[in-house]
Formats: structure tokens, C-alpha cells, sequence
């Protein structure tokens, strides 16, 4: 199962943001390092095409996708060098899939900042500096022991030794490694590195409850958008004191709660569904005799290998997969009524599954 990793520096909501995000009930202490071993939990996906298959379906069961959430604990100025533990939570960052930063653009005299006061884009600029500080240590201690090798001409120690030469490169000129154009087989060079700087990022701007809807009078938001801005990042505004008060109502106190703050769904949804693209993850789906089943996938990966996150025999023994999309089903009424329409089809083992795809898979072991 992928993970994204929930980080920032002390006291921004990080793990305000984990207890509402997963339901859970964990330490969120208005001091530094409240959290030091990573929360784990499991999010579900908010997917309404599931809904809709279900009435299809009519059967009895429906069982959205999911991923992990990892509430990691905060970083400092100095972190790369151990600072506040910063060894051990830079290790746990390495371990996770994609990034959620969260950033505090509030004042409150009561929760404290560890650096003295508020400030959202030092705070991007703090950890942006020690995961890239992190990862240069790592460059600078293989190069070395690569150069003997490159001299030898060994292919995969060229291959490796360009890919982190370019990586140094770009960190050292505090531009931003994600934008450097790698090969599959120069991504694969590097794979085991985990490099921080390297994963995908978004930004949870996090406001107070009286900016809902007034986010132009948030100085600090505003800033902190035209900055992000140059670099194409996600922001999302989150009053995360507010969706932790959502989380704990029923479904039906929650309607009339984001009525009165003019909301049409918690901000909790975005972050999930924006967490689930930030991954690559699509989801295709199955219609069994008991569950109507949502399932993920990355993009680019086949029909069997999509069979095998269901179960390695299904992807061992494929066959072939029963497909259809998921507006055609739809449009059709009826699985039987698509099949008629000549809307299912049989997919073979160079399949790539798009995302809404009814799958059925035929296998023999």
C-alpha cells in the first residue's frame, strides 16, 4: 500500500491534520516534537462512481480504495545534521511515497512557533533546505566510490554516477530536482536512494476559521500562493482546528456545520483525492458476488498486474480481462444490457487499465 507522508515544522497541525484525516486518536500536544515514532493510518477513498456501481450492482457490500497517511514528526532548522531528531524523521520521510507539507498561516499567541514566530515561506524554505541538504550528503559519500568504477567504464556505474551528478548539480544551484528529465533506466539507477527531494509535494496551507471564504484577507496565504506559484506546486487552504470538528460529527450534523461556513464538502476530501493523483493512482473496479470493490493502480501498469493487486494467482494465471469503462456501464443500465451493446470487451496481457475501468478477471492456475 502507498504512503504519503504528513510533515512540517512543530506545532503547524500535522498531526491535528492525521487525527481527523484517519479518525484516529493520537497525541497533538502544543509543543515541540509531540509526535517522535511516525503514525501510521489508513485513509478510504471518497469515490462517488462507487455509488453508482453499487446500485448497479445491487449487491450488498461496497469497499473504496485506500492508501496510508504518515504522520511524521516535525522538522527544524539543522534537522540534516540531527537536529531535534532530525536524523531519525528525515529516515522516516525517505520511507514514504509522496509529501504533504503542512504550513501554518494563522497567529495564535497560545501555540507556539519554534522559530518565534509565524512565517510560512521560511518554513518551505527550512525543510526544502534540509531534505536537500540531506540528500547532498548522500551524493557526495557514493560519488567517491564510484569514480574507480567509471574509470573501469562499468556501464551501470557511468549510468549512476551521471544520474547523481546531475541531482547534485541542480540541488547545489537550489533549483529543484523534480523538473530534471530522467530516463526509466536512469530513475531505476537510483531507485534505493529514496531521495527526499526527489518525491512529489503538496502544501496544505493551514488558516484560521474566520478566513473561510476570505482567504484575500489572509496576508500570509496570499504570499504564500504567489510564491508557490513559480514553482507549479498544489496549495491547498485548510482550516485543519475546523475539519477535525467535521471529522467527529455524523454525516448528517455535517451538512448543516459546512452549510454555515459555506462549504459544499470537508476540505479533508481534496487533500484525500489530491494525495491519491499526487501517488499516481487511478482506480479501476470489480463487481463481485458479495462487494462492488474500488481497487488502485499506477498509471502505465498492465492487466496483469493490475489482476495481481487483487491476488498473485490472478495475474500468474491470466487469461484475459472482461472490460468495460465506466460511462458506458453507466449509459447502458445494466452490465448485460453493455454486453449487448457490444460495450464489454476482452483485453489481453498488454492491456493498460485506464482509470473507471469494470474489470473481470479470467485466469487458470
Amino acid at each position: 500500500m502507498l504512503r504519503a507522508g504528513i510533515v512540517g515544522m512543530p506545532n503547524v497541525g500535522k498531526s491535528t491534520l492525521f487525527n481527523a484525516i484517519t479518525k484516529s486518536n493520537v497525541v497533538a500536544e502544543n509543543y515541540p516534537f509531540a509526535t517522535i515514532d511516525p503514525n501510521v493510518g489508513v485513509v478510504l477513498v471518497d469515490d462517488p462512481r462507487l455509488e453508482v456501481l453499487h446500485k448497479i450492482h445491487q449487491k450488498s457490500k461496497i469497499v473504496p480504495t485506500a492508501f496510508q497517511f504518515i504522520d511524521i514528526a516535525g522538522l527544524v532548522k539543522g534537522a540534516s545534521k540531527g537536529e531535534g531528531l532530525g536524523n531519525q524523521f528525515l529516515s522516516n520521510i525517505r520511507e514514504v511515497d509522496a509529501i504533504c507539507q503542512v504550513v501554518r498561516c494563522f497567529l495564535d499567541d497560545d501555540i507556539i512557533h519554534v522559530e518565534g514566530e509565524v512565517n510560512p515561506i521560511r518554513d518551505i524554505e527550512t525543510i526544502t533546505m534540509e531534505l536537500a541538504l540531506a540528500d547532498l550528503e548522500i551524493i557526495d559519500r557514493r560519488l567517491p566510490k564510484l569514480e574507480k568504477r567509471v574509470q573501469l567504464k562499468e556501464d551501470d556505474a557511468i549510468l549512476e554516477f551521471g544520474v547523481l551528478s546531475k541531482i547534485k548539480k541542480s540541488l547545489e544551484e537550489l533549483t529543484d530536482p523534480k523538473n530534471i528529465e530522467l530516463t526509466n533506466q536512469e530513475r531505476k539507477a537510483i531507485k534505493n536512494f529514496n531521495f527526499l527531494t526527489l518525491k512529489p509535494i503538496i502544501f496544505l496551507a493551514n488558516i484560521a476559521d474566520d478566513d473561510i471564504g476570505n482567504l484575500d484577507n489572509n496576508k500570509m496565504y496570499q504570499d504564500l500562493k504567489n510564491y508557490l506559484k513559480q514553482y507549479n506546486h498544489v496549495l491547498i487552504p485548510v482550516s485543519i482546528k475546523l475539519e477535525s470538528e467535521i471529522a467527529s460529527l455524523s454525516k448528517e450534523e455535517q451538512v448543516d456545520f459546512l452549510h454555515e461556513y459555506g462549504l459544499e464538502r470537508p476540505t479533508l476530501d481534496e487533500i484525500i483525492s489530491k494525495t491519491y493523483d499526487l501517488l499516481g493512482l487511478k482506480t479501476f473496479f470489480t463487481m463481485g458476488d458479495d462487494e462492488t470493490r474500488a481497487w488502485p493502480f499506477k498509471n502505465g501498469m498492465t492487466a496483469p498486474q493490475c489482476a495481481g493487486t487483487i491476488h498473485t494467482d490472478f495475474q500468474k494465471g491470466f487469461i484475459r480481462a472482461e472490460t468495460v469503462s465506466y460511462d458506458d456501464l453507466v449509459a447502458a443500465g445494466t452490465y448485460q444490457r453493455a454486453k449487448e451493446l457490444g460495450k464489454v470487451r476482452l483485453e489481453g496481457k498488454e492491456y493498460l487499465p485506464k482509470d473507471g475501468d469494470i474489470m473481470f478477471f479470467r485466469f487458470n492456475v
